[in-house]
């Protein structure tokens, strides 16, 4: 299938499954066929050419983000990740594999899609796994449940998450309450914790066209709120994001002077493996998935229109 359509009340999403087992676009459909878009839609031409960087969300798995030069051990097992940024030379592999193979359909329904992605193992990722997707539809929100199932003889270091691109216009405001951010160097890598103005100025609210944000947060309360002021592109309208407490770490992408920012949830913060041993777990995340164990989180994208 190339599209798959959620109905629900005056709710819509559609999903590409070739395309990394992306959400296509998310949106309420008033009268007169109206649309208020709370993700970034995607275009015919990131569809057509399986671009997930064009789509509204794509699946974040077996880790989130970066790892510094594809290089990284877990218990004996030595991580080999070559380079797969495809609009850039990055040495720094990221957002895992999920967002760049085609999911298959499990089941589908007018309120609800199953996705599944068999993975081998390989020099990039020496273990195996099964990794899997529930994009569900009601009438009041779009929830999102991705997992993953140890499919290996030992255990396995795994990140899950969700990429959301929102439409970013100005006066746009983002609300979330977290404790620290990860400062980051010159190629978007974690090299320390800090507190102050963006961590105060996140939780009270802050208008993106304010910032210039590519960070980790740690301390996250699992809830982030976006609220967009009248425009041409709709009414005064919000929406909320809530995420389970697996779900406890947000990377907030907001490049000064675009039309999109990207808030994610996620499971553990950028290049935890290599930051472990100096930092501990508890600022990092990341989970250690026993043979047939399956890690799974959920999240809700709950719109509001004034």
């Amino acid at each position: 299938m190339d599209v798959v359509r959620l109905v629900a009340g005056e709710l819509r999403a559609e999903i590409s499954p070739a395309v990394g087992g992306s959400l296509a676009a998310f949106w309420t459909e008033a009268g007169h066929h109206r649309r208020t878009h709370w993700l970034r839609p995607a275009d015919q031409q990131s569809i057509g050419l399986r671009n997930p960087l064009g789509m509204a969300s794509f699946p974040l798995v077996p880790f989130c983000n970066r790892i510094r030069d594809g290089r990284a051990q877990f218990e004996g097992r030595q991580i080999r990740f070559p380079p797969n940024h495809p609009a850039g030379n990055s040495p720094h592999p990221l957002h895992g594999i999920g967002w760049q193979r085609p999911w298959a359909v499990d089941s589908a329904n007018r309120h609800a899609v199953d996705l599944s992605l068999q993975v081998a193992a390989s020099p990039a990722w020496p273990w195996s796994f099964l990794a899997q997707q529930r994009i569900e539809l009601d009438e009041r929100a779009l929830r999102v449940t991705i997992s993953i199932t140890n499919q290996d003889e030992v255990p396995m270091p795994a990140g899950l998450g969700h990429h959301p691109y929102f439409p970013h216009t100005p006066g746009t405001r983002l609300t979330s309450a977290t404790t620290a951010m990860w400062v980051a160097d010159e190629d978007v890598l974690p090299v320390r914790l800090e507190t102050g103005e963006v961590v105060d100025r996140l939780r009270s609210g802050v208008v993106l066209g304010e910032l210039d944000l590519d960070n980790n947060f740690v301390g996250w309360d699992h809830a982030a709120r976006v609220d967009w002021p009248a425009d041409e592109n709709g009414p005064q309208r919000s929406l909320l994001m809530r995420a389970e407490p697996a779900l406890g770490y947000f990377v907030v992408y907001s490049p000064r002077d675009a039309d999109h920012f990207c808030a994610e949830p996620v499971t553990q913060c950028t290049d935890w493996l290599n930051l472990m041993p100096r930092f501990g777990r508890a600022p990092l995340g990341g989970a250690r998935v026993l043979p047939g164990e399956r890690l799974a989180a959920h999240f809700d994208l709950i719109p509001s229109l004034a």
